[in-house]
């Protein structure tokens, strides 16, 4: 589907980050990414989705998620690259300031 890797980070104009920031970066990008997308398949969903998919991320159940959501919302995959892209979007509009806070020296 896609990968959260340097190819990523050198298309979003991230390339030039320290190897620590690139790697802090694509945490931050993955939990962002998480958090939109869930919240997004959250408003879709009725109380008793909601409770059903839940009890699969309360008991760290990935596949379990996986297999519901497919099941549940077919279309999930398109509103997670959906999701990815306007995050994407976003970033690019910072990544020279967020590459110039990387070589500021720490205070």
């Amino acid at each position: 589907m896609f990968k959260l890797d340097d190819n990523l980070l050198n298309e979003l104009g991230l390339g030039a980050l320290p190897a620590e920031d690139k790697r802090a970066m694509l945490g931050h990008i993955y939990e962002t990414l998480e958090m939109r997308v869930g919240m997004t398949l959250a408003q879709q969903m009725t109380n008793e989705q909601l409770d059903e998919f839940e009890a699969f991320i309360d008991s760290n159940d990935e596949a379990g998620a996986l297999k519901w959501l497919e099941t549940n919302f077919p279309n999930y995959k398109q509103v997670v690259a959906d999701e990815l892209e306007k995050l994407k979007a976003e970033i690019k509009a910072q990544a020279p300031q967020i590459v110039a806070a990387s070589q500021q020296p720490a205070q």
